[in-house]
Order: structure tokens, then C-alpha cells, then sequence
């Protein structure tokens, strides 16, 4: 079951947050005091995943409740990725995908042109799921990832709507009121395409 930040206490959001940063990234985690700060951050989208119960957050979904969490920054024109972490016990059954997949929808409802994310060049893992999602690498941060010096691909996907087809439009010199896109020409004027 996925869940706001907003609808979660706070302080479990984040040593849920801490916790799964320091089961998957260990001194690379992000603090406490980081957390806090990126949550507090104006434009950011957060979302927590628990297994799926009829338990009401009011009554207090736990930090060791929660099996993965995904965020973003919107700012106003592209929604940035800023962390994604799913607990080890709890990688490959589709909770990445979950979230991933509604923080899309999420930032499409917001207006986002595409999302953004950088992603080590060594988890093929999460490559591999960006990719099903629809992203494509458009570049490499060199030594993004310190202090190994690991680089990162930056992956985008396109957000806008896209027309897939043909549309039909209205013209005013079709009498009839059909819409064919063809101006009534006759040989069209029941709506059928000749392809």
C-alpha cells in the first residue's frame, strides 16, 4: 500500500528513510538532519510503501512497517528523482516499480515536462527497471558518486502527452456535421480511412 509523506507521522517517515539508507547506501546514507531537510524542502513529492493491510496510518504504521520509499523535486518545469530505496528483503517484488510508476503519474498530474534521475553505472538493476519504465539515458556524470569516484547515467523520460495515430478535425465546410478530416470530400465522408 503506498503512502504520502503527509499521511504517515512524521518522525516514522524519516527513521524509516534512515533506516533503509543505511541498510542499502551505509556511510554513504543520507543523515537524519539530510532527510529532514530534503522532506522540509519546498516542491517534493514523497511516497512510502507498506505491505498491503487494512491497517489506517492514524493507528500508526511503523518505521519497520515500511518497505520502500521514493521522492522527487518538482520544479516547475521537470520533476528531479532525489532518492529511491527499497529494503533489501523486499527487492524484486515490484516495489520500485510501484512507486516509480506513481511518482510518474504524480508529476504528470503536477504538470512536469520529464522526469530526471542519475543512477550509478553499476546497478544494473535499477537501469534495468528505468528502462522498462520508459526513460533513456542522455548522459554520464563523471565520478558522481564519491569517494568511489563512481560515474552516473542521467536518465530521462518524456512526461507530455503524445498523440498516437491520426486525429480527426473539424472544418467548417463539412455541412453535414461529420468529422472527418476531410472536408466532406466524398470518398471520406463516412469517417473510414483508406490506408
Amino acid at each position: 500500500m503506498l503512502y504520502r509523506l503527509d499521511e504517515l507521522d512524521r518522525r516514522t517517515a524519516i527513521r524509516a528513510l534512515r533506516d533503509i539508507e543505511l541498510e542499502l547506501f551505509a556511510n554513504h546514507a543520507w543523515s537524519e538532519n539530510a532527510i529532514r531537510q530534503e522532506l522540509d524542502a519546498p516542491a517534493r513529492t514523497y511516497l512510502f510503501d507498506t505491505a498491503d493491510t487494512e491497517k489506517n496510518p492514524a493507528e500508526g504504521v511503523r518505521a519497520e512497517d515500511i518497505r520502500g520509499f521514493a521522492g522527487f523535486w518538482y520544479d516547475g518545469d521537470d520533476a528531479e528523482i532525489m532518492d529511491v530505496g527499497v529494503r533489501r528483503a523486499c527487492q524484486r517484488q515490484g516495489i520500485a516499480w510501484r512507486l516509480m510508476g506513481a511518482l510518474i503519474e504524480d508529476a504528470r498530474h503536477q504538470g512536469a515536462r520529464r522526469m530526471l534521475l542519475e543512477v550509478r553505472v553499476d546497478n544494473d538493476a535499477a537501469i534495468g527497471l528505468y528502462r522498462r519504465l520508459g526513460f533513456e539515458r542522455i548522459g554520464l556524470r563523471r565520478r558522481y558518486y564519491q569517494p568511489e569516484g563512481v560515474d552516473a547515467y542521467v536518465m530521462a523520460l518524456d512526461l507530455r502527452e503524445r498523440v498516437v495515430g491520426f486525429q480527426t478535425a473539424t472544418h467548417d465546410n463539412d455541412d453535414r456535421g461529420t468529422n472527418t478530416g476531410h472536408g466532406g470530400d466524398g470518398a471520406h465522408d463516412n469517417g473510414e480511412r483508406n490506408l
